[in-house]
């Protein structure tokens, strides 16, 4: 009896272990090369450590985002370093070769990422907020929103099966204002990842350290040459350390309940798209298992 007792425990306790160790399936969308880094890097790096499949797709190949460089050599160049991003991260990177400054949430992009989210048997789908200073941004956050239904619908995009079950849908945080601010739905600590988050940074040299510097007037002879110098640059530039205000510190709060919120320095949040699945907390903590932990 004692034995059989034993070995019913034994299977028990290998099935809730099973059951924790479900890998989940997450894809970020963004317009360019880089996007997803900057708003996802660090919880991508975490479900990596988990074990979790993580992929991100840029919906264009970013051959117009530089000052002196473009077209071809340009998107080649950004494909490259994505990839690179990617095995930092120790995620899939997936660069699509429409023309930056260009994209229109067209049928055929539509198309583009249904299938990317169907490929992928996604339970978690990010994209942009399809308010935002760039029209890349704006129409690349469109094209996903209308994916958010039709995922599951098996006469649209038919050379693709349809997914079984409706993703949740979430958008990747920005602080644009109007039509209406960004809402801090899920809140997730990074502190832990963050240098891997400004490592992968890194790799979008051609961004990091030519481009973005440049169309914000910085002055750029006071970026550093070597690597040791550049990553503590970009970590000071792109990761200082924030002092939460109240909204902050009830979102990190109301995930991690036990953390003192003065001793957190990263957090990434994200807000529940109305269009997708609608997760109740127990679903999110699910989603995001790292959520909580201490």
């Amino acid at each position: 009896m004692k034995k059989l007792l034993m070995i019913i425990c034994m299977c028990t306790g290998f099935l809730i272990q099973a059951q924790e160790k479900e890998v989940l399936n997450i894809i970020a969308i963004g317009a360019h090369p880089d996007d997803c880094d900057s708003k996802f890097g660090g919880t991508a790096a975490l479900f990596a450590k988990m074990g979790h499949k993580v992929k991100f797709v840029a919906l264009t190949n970013g051959d117009a985002g530089h000052q002196t460089q473009g077209g071809g050599a340009l998107g080649k160049r950004r494909r490259a370093e994505a990839k690179k991003a990617g095995e930092i991260l120790g995620i899939e990177y997936d660069v699509l070769d429409n023309h930056d400054g260009e994209l229109i949430p067209t049928l055929n992009v539509r198309h583009q990422v249904i299938r990317k989210i169907r490929e992928w048997d996604a339970d978690i789908v990010l994209g942009l907020r399809p308010n935002d200073y760039h029209p890349d941004h704006r129409n690349a956050g469109i094209a996903v929103q209308d994916a958010a239904y039709l995922v599951i619908v098996p006469n649209v995009t038919p050379d693709t099966p349809p997914l079984k079950k409706n993703p949740v849908f979430l958008y990747m945080n920005d602080r644009f204002q109007k039509p209406y601010p960004f809402s801090k739905d899920i809140a997730v600590v990074v502190d832990e990842v963050i240098d891997t988050k400004v490592k992968a940074l890194a790799a979008h040299d051609s961004q990091m350290f030519e481009w973005l510097p440049w169309v914000s007037g910085a002055d750029m002879s006071t970026i550093p040459e070597g690597k040791t110098e550049r990553f503590n640059w970009l970590k000071n530039r792109w990761a200082k350390e924030r002092k939460w205000n109240q909204e902050d510190a009830e979102a990190i709060k109301k995930w991690y309940p036990e953390t003192d919120v003065s001793n957190v320095k990263h957090v990434e949040f994200f807000e529940v798209c109305e269009y997708g699945k609608q997760p109740t907390e127990e679903e999110i903590k699910q989603l995001f298992p790292m959520v909580g932990k201490e």
